[in-house]
C-alpha cells in the first residue's frame, strides 16, 4: 500500500497535516492532523509501497516501543487514512 496521489503532508505552524490537492480535493476537503509517528508513517507510505509489517518494523527501528504497541498504532493509522480514501492498496 502507498498514499494516493493528490495528498500532501504539510507543516502549518507547528502542526503536521495532510491535505488534498488537485482532483483529490473534490473528494476530500478536510485535513488530517499528524503526530510525530503519524508523520513518520505517512512519509514511509508516500515514498513507496509498504506492508503493515514493514511499517511496524520501521516504527520499532525508529522508536522505543513494544511490538504490540507498534502493531496497534500502525493498524489504527492505516485504518484511518484508508477510511478517508488516502491509500492505494
Amino acid at each position: 500500500m502507498k498514499t494516493k496521489a493528490g495528498f500532501m503532508r504539510r507543516k502549518l505552524g507547528t502542526q503536521e497535516v495532510v491535505v488534498a490537492v488537485g482532483e483529490a480535493s473534490k473528494q476530500f476537503s478536510g485535513i488530517i492532523r499528524l503526530n510525530e509517528t503519524g508523520a513518520f508513517l505517512w512519509d514511509l507510505l508516500a515514498s513507496g509501497d509498504r506492508t503493515e509489517a514493514e511499517l511496524v518494523d520501521a516504527l520499532l527501528a525508529e522508536y522505543d516501543v513494544s511490538r504490540e504497541l507498534a502493531t496497534a498504532d500502525v493498524a489504527k493509522f492505516v485504518a484511518t487514512i484508508r477510511a478517508e480514501g488516502m491509500l492505494d492498496d
